[in-house]
């Protein structure tokens, strides 16, 4: 994937003259504005709002981020009145489905009226072409399932979950399986749409290292002074752990590396939106700001999203209805098999379920490893086309 060189900041706005008074003018209204004063006007304008690039990526974010809110709000409220979604439902596979299906419907129409803004193609323009997209998707969800699978033996081998008899049999385990399937692929869509399709997408033509941090400082010292959420020292964590690299990528000057400035604001972020699941630890978060990194790697490697979608909706569905586990501290009803969890909570996730299990760390690992092995030739040839890219 061709990502573009974070463009070049300018140097300032042009400055506005200050109109001389005089005696004869001090108290008097002016009927038209100076022809000058008016183009300068309209050259300050037009550099706040717009780049090289059109649009600044800063108001594209605060746009899009407001219409997704907007078109929430609006489609929340009628599937309310519909009676499809209730705020005191429980973790069913209906009440998850209505529930993203509102951010999915919210997200699609923000994109398309951003691509509009933005004078772009379409909707798929944010990291959603590419090439080979089925398999990636399929080879997304195969890893996500194998990942997921790893971690639930280990727990298993290890004595810190414990299985119980299968809760479902008959028709009632297809049923629950494609009513999850069908959830969990409207989750890997909204949450991977924004934040490694759109956002990262966005972040990566106008973020440079220094509005990175000031991006991670400020999400910190946020989290700092609410003290709401749970598990915010894994945000802390992985804000720290991207510093020394992106700074390391800038003082290199190393060409596209707008990209990698965008990989840690938007797993940080990702780290953040998890914080206020109930049950969630640090470990918990740390591994959702982990896994979101590993997802912009594979937007990296394989040039779209579709392999991150179907990772994430592979690993929530083995998760929650597949092994019956707590997903990020929510509780499922409808699953196949029973678990429940034993020993050290920092062993066995406790409440948040495997994710927040120390354990969680070498299942993400095992994730970017194999994504490595699957992508090796395309990264080693394009190492050799782009050597300074840094690899």
């Amino acid at each position: 994937m061709q990502i573009p060189a974070s463009p070049a900041a300018p140097e300032g706005p042009p400055p506005l003259p200050e109109a001389p008074l005089t005696a004869s003018n001090e108290n008097a209204a002016p009927e038209t504005v100076p022809p000058a004063l008016s183009e300068r006007i309209f050259n300050w304008v037009n550099w706040t709002f717009l780049g090289d690039q059109g649009l600044r990526a800063g108001w594209s974010v605060v746009f899009f981020v407001v219409l997704v809110i907007l078109f929430g709000i609006v489609i929340g409220s009628v599937f309310s009145l519909l009676h499809l979604i209730s705020k005191k439902s429980s973790f069913t596979a209906s009440s998850a489905f209505f529930g993203e299906l509102v951010g999915v419907l919210a997200l699609v129409g923000a994109g398309v009226l951003m691509a509009l803004i933005e004078r772009r193609k379409n909707l798929l323009a944010y990291n959603l072409t590419g090439p080979r997209r089925i398999f990636h998707f399929l080879s997304g969800l195969a890893a996500g399932f194998a990942a997921l699978s790893a971690l639930v033996g280990a727990l298993n081998w290890g004595g810190w979950l414990r299985f119980g008899p299968i809760a479902l049999s008959g028709g009632h385990i297809f049923k629950y399986g494609l009513m999850w399937a069908s959830a969990f692929l409207l989750v890997g869509c909204f949450e991977e749409g924004v934040f490694r399709g759109y956002l990262q997408f966005t972040f990566t033509r106008g973020l440079n290292f220094w509005w990175a941090l000031g991006t991670e400082v400020s999400v910190c010292l946020w989290l700092a002074m609410t003290a709401k959420g749970n598990g915010v020292w894994g945000v802390y964590a992985i804000a720290l752990l991207g510093l020394a690299p992106c700074l390391i990528l800038h003082l290199r000057k190393t060409p596209r590396s707008g990209f990698w400035q965008a990989a840690w604001v938007t797993s940080t972020l990702f780290g953040l939106i998890h914080t206020g699941n109930g049950g969630e630890n640090w470990v918990g978060i740390f591994a959702a700001a982990f896994i979101g990194f590993v997802f912009c790697v594979s937007v990296w490697l394989t040039g779209s999203a579709w392999w991150a979608i179907g990772c994430h909706a592979a690993w929530d569905w083995a998760e929650t209805f597949f092994y019956g586990t707590a997903d990020s501290g929510l509780q499922p009803r409808g699953h196949y098999l029973t678990t429940s969890p034993a020993g050290n909570a920092l062993w066995s996730g406790g409440a948040d379920g495997p994710e927040g299990s120390l354990l969680v760390i070498g299942a993400i690992l095992l994730l970017l490893a194999l994504l490595l092995a699957l992508y090796r030739r395309k990264l080693e040839i394009s190492c050799i086309d782009e050597e300074s890219r840094g690899c």
